[in-house]
Formats: C-alpha cells, sequence, structure tokens
C-alpha cells in the first residue's frame, strides 16, 4: 500500500508520518508537494500537523487552496481514504471534505499533552481494528483545536455515527477536564458521510512505537491496511 503525504509551507509531523510508515509499518510513502497536483498513485492520502502558510488568517484557510487539494479533493470524492491529524484535520474542514470548525482552544493556551480518546465508531477504514467503547492513548499539540458545529450539524453527526472518538480519562469516562481544548461534546475526530475521510486532532503517529510512550496509533494504521488489503 502506497501512502502520500501531503507537505505544505509549515508542516511539520510530515517526516513522523513518513517514519512510522516505510521504518515501521514496512510500506511505501512519498511527499506531496502543495503544488502538486498529481498524488503520484496514493492508495491513502494524510494531511499531517504543523502551521500550514503559518497559519495566517485562519488555520488551514490558505492551504484548502493549494493545487493538491483539488487532486485531493477529486480523490476523496472517488472513495479514496484520506486522513487529517490536528492542521490537516482543520485543512479538511476548511476544505469542505469535513463538517465543522476548529476554533482556538477554550484556555486560549497552546496544549501539548497526552490525551486519552475513546473509539465511538469502527465503521472507518481509520477505525477497523478497534472496538467501540475501547480507550486509547495518543498526544496532542496545538492552539486551534476546539471542535465546533451548529446543532443542526451537531445532530446529523450524532444520527450518521460520524463521531469517530471523543476525549475522555482513562477509564473512558467523559470527564470535563479529560476534554484539552473546550470541544464540543468532547468530540476529538469526525468522519465524513461517506466514512473514507477522517480527521482528528491527536497524533497517531507520534504514538506507534513502545519507546514513544503508546503503540496506540498503530491501530489506525491496522485498521487502514487491513480494510484496503480485504477491498
Amino acid at each position: 500500500m502506497k501512502f502520500g503525504i501531503v507537505v505544505f509551507p509549515g508542516s511539520w509531523s510530515q517526516q513522523d508520518f513518513y517514519h512510522v510508515i516505510v521504518n515501521v509499518l514496512k510500506e511505501q510513502a512519498c511527499y506531496l508537494w502543495h503544488k502538486e497536483a498529481d498524488l503520484k498513485g496514493s492508495d491513502c492520502v494524510i494531511l499531517p500537523g504543523g502551521f500550514a502558510h503559518g497559519d495566517y488568517l485562519r488555520s488551514g484557510a490558505i492551504a484548502r487552496l493549494s493545487p493538491v487539494m483539488r487532486a485531493v479533493t477529486a480523490f476523496a470524492e472517488a472513495g479514496g481514504f484520506v486522513l487529517g491529524s490536528c492542521n490537516g484535520f482543520q485543512i479538511l474542514t476548511e476544505a469542505g471534505l469535513l463538517p465543522g470548525a476548529l476554533l482556538p482552544n477554550d484556555c486560549l493556551h497552546y496544549r501539548c499533552r497526552w490525551v486519552h480518546l475513546r473509539v465511538e465508531s469502527r465503521q472507518t477504514p481509520f477505525t477497523a481494528a478497534m472496538q467501540p467503547g475501547q480507550v486509547v492513548r495518543m498526544p496532542i499539540s496545538h492552539g486551534d483545536g476546539r471542535y465546533y458545529i451548529d446543532q443542526v450539524g451537531w445532530k446529523r453527526l450524532v444520527e450518521g455515527d460520524q463521531i469517530i472518538f471523543r476525549y475522555c480519562d482513562a477509564k473512558g469516562e467523559l470527564a470535563k477536564d479529560a476534554n484539552p481544548n473546550g470541544s464540543l461534546d468532547q468530540i476529538a475526530g469526525v468522519c465524513n458521510e461517506r466514512r473514507n475521510v477522517l480527521g482528528l486532532m491527536p497524533h497517531p503517529e507520534r504514538a506507534a512505537e513502545a519507546i514513544l510512550g503508546s503503540e496506540d496509533g498503530c491501530l489506525m494504521f491496522a485498521s487502514i491496511l487491513n480494510t484496503f488489503v480485504c477491498a
């Protein structure tokens, strides 16, 4: 399986994703510069974390206009797997590939810490190897991670089983102090209606080796690989 990792000016997690895919998973990966229009035969496209274009105007607002996003949008509309982490999640919402928006953290401070996530649905290519209610541990590092959507959109997410991860404590409880940024309904990750596009604020690529303190991120990569092989 070949992963294409989009790189914008200011991206910073592309090398972490590349390392995990090539050295840990032993799969293929390539970088996709933001001005490219060719996804180079990628089977899954990843939008990594960072500060694309310096996050000027609004996080992801300029990145969504990059030429590569036209190719990513066409890829997603054709059913291709697209994963956005942190800044990648922000870009996917700005591009309209995912519902909602990411606002400044409610504390107005940058947050860099480990968090627990409760898996709400395994009905995506990205969580098929997980179980509903399972608690996983991954790090976050962001200033604009507060997920927001209006009540109509939130109801549509709930009814469509599109809320994939919620912030929780180590026991899986949705404790208020387990929510690091004030996200609505403790939402940490959502998918599109077709379920082939997923965005989340935490970093699965930084939780894919025991030496880093968690291998839970590997569950996401295993889900993608298993789904692709069985498709």
